[in-house]
């Protein structure tokens, strides 16, 4: 290809700029109008996350201040405002939780059903899914606290699963099964979910004799 001289390099830039300068510009505005918005979603992620902190922070200060009625109402506009925030789950497990020193269970159960049944968050789930199992062994349900807690499903929360279900199994007097499901849970223990692998072996050889000593009670009328 023959050499261009400096004046036939100019004129040959200034006809490639007159033929695609505008797609130039074009490109070039419509990156700054990406990264803008993107910079704007992010700020507005960062301010809704913040905003959602500082209302599930309001709802544990009026529970520690005893005020209930208060807590309800910031938790229950939190849940309007943000329906599917982590934040709004959290709440209302704490009002759960609340609910369930108060030995208000209906209301315990109706708040973590909830959660098990629409939180966008797999753990909450099944925290919400445990929380509500151990209430229904405190009411006697124990049948009930067992079918809700499918071990198949529970993935990395399966020895907590366990633990609860043989709670169950040991309230309802199957000294079988519960040693069955402690066993399970300290197969599959997972410390960082809070399971106490000492506790549980000491309900796994505890639970034979305590679950034989229950009828000889009745019978004596104790």
């Amino acid at each position: 290809m023959e050499d261009l001289t400096d004046n036939e390099r100019e004129e040959q830039i200034r006809r490639w700029w007159s033929d695609n300068w505008a797609w130039i510009i074009g490109g070039v505005a419509l990156g700054l109008a990406l990264l803008a918005g993107w910079q704007y979603w992010q700020r507005y992620q960062a301010q809704t996350a913040e905003q959602d902190a500082r209302s599930y922070r309001a709802v544990i200060e009026s529970l520690s201040r005893d005020q209930r009625d208060e807590a309800v109402k910031q938790a229950a506009e939190l849940r309007e405002r943000r329906p599917g925030s982590a934040y709004a789950d959290q709440a209302e497990l704490a009002l759960a939780r609340a609910a369930i020193d108060r030995r208000e269970f209906d209301e315990a159960t109706r708040l973590l059903k909830g959660i098990a049944d629409r939180s966008k968050d797999a753990e909450l789930r099944r925290v919400a899914q445990t929380r509500h199992a151990r209430v229904l062994v405190e009411q006697g349900k124990h049948d009930e606290a067992i079918a809700l807690l499918d071990p198949a499903q529970a993935g990395a929360f399966a020895a907590l699963f366990h633990d609860i279900r043989g709670d169950a199994y040991a309230a309802k007097g199957d000294a079988a099964s519960a040693k069955r499901e402690f066993e399970a849970a300290l197969a599959a223990g997972d410390e960082a979910l809070g399971v106490d692998r000492a506790f549980i072996e000491l309900k796994r050889d505890a639970t034979p004799l305590a679950v034989a000593a229950a009828p000889a009670a009745e019978a004596s009328g104790q």
